[in-house]
């Protein structure tokens, strides 16, 4: 196990626990949530987080050597659930801008509440052949 906790372009985990942890060829992220290194401040529109969100897991992903089209399971966590048709074209494009044509599985829960009072916060796990 390799803890892979060392990307400067995405912020310090906001608790004891890693950034990303690479086991073999799998590569867990753990949840990011809309939270930035150059603004203190969270964007309250959930299109906007889920954009924030997706493009640190492309970070992550590329500095250990993974690409989007690795990432084999999704789990998503938002604070209301009405909101997810704004998540999904978010989701929807991210994947296909970056020549994804399977979707990853994934999974998608309501929450009553995320650190920092975000309305989303994501997690990945990547497979590379």
């Amino acid at each position: 196990m390799k803890n892979k906790n060392k990307e400067k372009k995405v912020p310090e985990p906001i608790g004891p626990y890693s950034q990303s942890i690479l086991i073999e060829k799998f590569l867990l992220i753990s949840g990011q949530i809309p939270n930035q290194i150059d603004s203190k401040k969270i964007p309250e529109d959930i299109s906007q987080q889920t954009k924030i969100i997706l493009k640190k897991i492309k970070i992550i992903l590329k500095k250990s050597n993974f690409d989007i089209k690795d990432i084999i399971k999704i789990n998503i966590y938002i604070t209301n659930i009405k909101e997810i048709n704004k998540v999904n074209k978010i989701y929807k494009s991210f994947f296909t801008k970056n020549f994804v044509t399977n979707f990853p599985t994934r999974s998608c829960v309501e929450v009553s509440a995320l650190p920092q009072n975000s309305k989303i916060e994501i997690e990945a796990m990547a497979y590379k052949k």
